[in-house]
């Protein structure tokens, strides 16, 4: 049996959000594992609201679910290393839900001394001229991929050891853009 796949997309008032960019992410995924016919995201989000689509697939799609959508509160991280792989979006996620801890709002994945993720979202800091994002995140987000695109992020090296020095910290991912976290927290 082969793992299943993820895809969350945001839906606001009916409307999909960035539907090329996860329709891109799955043909990625799919031709990974040898699934080579297309697979073609058809939504019908609810009206009204903001919902969180929940695509599961493998070969084919296996189920579509509306979640409504409220953003977290984040602001205190934690440091957790990792030797996690997680290039393709999986369904399961216990791995790095393992690795949560109840001293924090979020964690801080960090592999071979670098920043890679956390474990909601791609992560970013501002060095007081541009932001930056992991050159390898553990997982390239869709929301990663197209503010790259569009020049609004840059890809660095960023060793744990230097987090502190960064002047600010933002989260992407579909659900919530680019959310720069005021006031966090980091230990």
């Amino acid at each position: 049996m082969s793992k299943t796949l993820l895809e969350t997309i945001k839906c606001l008032d009916g409307e999909p959000y960035h539907l090329a960019y996860h329709q891109n992410r799955v043909n990625y995924s799919r031709k990974i594992l040898n699934y080579h016919s297309p697979l073609t995201l058809k939504l019908n989000p609810p009206k009204k609201g903001l919902y969180r689509c929940r695509i599961i697939y493998n070969e084919e799609i296996i189920k579509i679910e509306y979640l409504p959508y409220q953003y977290q509160n984040i602001n205190v991280f934690k440091l957790v290393s990792t030797s996690i792989e997680y290039a393709l979006k999986y369904e399961d996620l216990s791995e790095i839900n393992a690795l949560l801890s109840h001293e924090s709002d979020e964690i801080i994945l960090i592999k071979k001394g670098l920043v890679t993720d956390t474990s909601i979202a791609n992560i970013c800091f501002f060095n007081g001229k541009e932001w930056l994002t992991p050159k390898k995140p553990l997982l390239k987000g869709t929301t990663r991929q197209r503010l790259l695109d569009e020049k609004r992020l840059i890809e660095a090296d960023i060793l744990a050891t230097n987090i502190h020095k960064y002047k600010k910290i933002a989260l992407c991912n579909a659900m919530i853009d680019f959310a720069i976290i005021e006031n966090a927290i980091i230990s």
